[in-house]
């Protein structure tokens, strides 16, 4: 017996980790967006813009109805999808990008019928899976970087915001 899992639930749990990924960009300190552990490292404010952008242009794609991920042009299909907001721009301008660009995505992806999920498609490392799996994979995606912004706030002395409400309730 397969186990299904619901569109509505991927999508919830992918709107919760991005509004926690927004809520780091309003509390990291403005002066210090260029901030990178170590050289070899993104900074906070690549890591945040690379979220967003990622996240655009694997929802676009998969709305375009995109089977092939795995294509040499793969990359170069995704910009089209990347925000137009400055890469200059401040923690409130990006925060509100983040919440507003899922928000609208959301709600198209909702839009699409079981079939659309259920078609398998090519994923970029030439894995079969379907369009809900690779939905799922976005949002894991996300998740990996957002753990990036947390740690670079732990380096800042702030507590990210999913531990301070676990310690709310305690």
């Amino acid at each position: 017996m397969g186990v299904m899992v619901r569109l509505e639930t991927v999508l919830d749990s992918w709107k919760t980790v991005r509004r926690d990924t927004a809520q780091a960009v309003e509390e990291f300190p403005a002066g210090e967006m260029g901030f990178r552990p170590t050289p070899d490292l993104m900074t906070f404010q690549e890591i945040a813009r690379h979220i967003l952008d990622a996240g655009n242009a694997f929802a676009g794609l998969l709305l375009e109805g995109l089977e092939n991920f795995a294509t040499p042009q793969f990359r170069e299909n995704m910009k089209k999808y990347f925000s137009s907001l400055p890469e200059t721009a401040g923690p409130p301008e990006l925060a509100a990008e983040l919440r507003e660009s899922l928000e609208g995505d959301c709600r198209k992806l909702a839009g699409k019928p079981p079939e659309f999920y259920s078609h398998i498609i090519t994923r970029f490392d030439g894995q079969q899976v379907t369009r809900l799996e690779m939905l799922q994979f976005a949002k894991e995606h996300e998740l990996t970087h957002r753990s990036q912004l947390f740690m670079y706030l732990r380096l800042q002395g702030i507590v990210p915001p999913t531990t301070r409400r676990r310690q709310a309730k305690k």
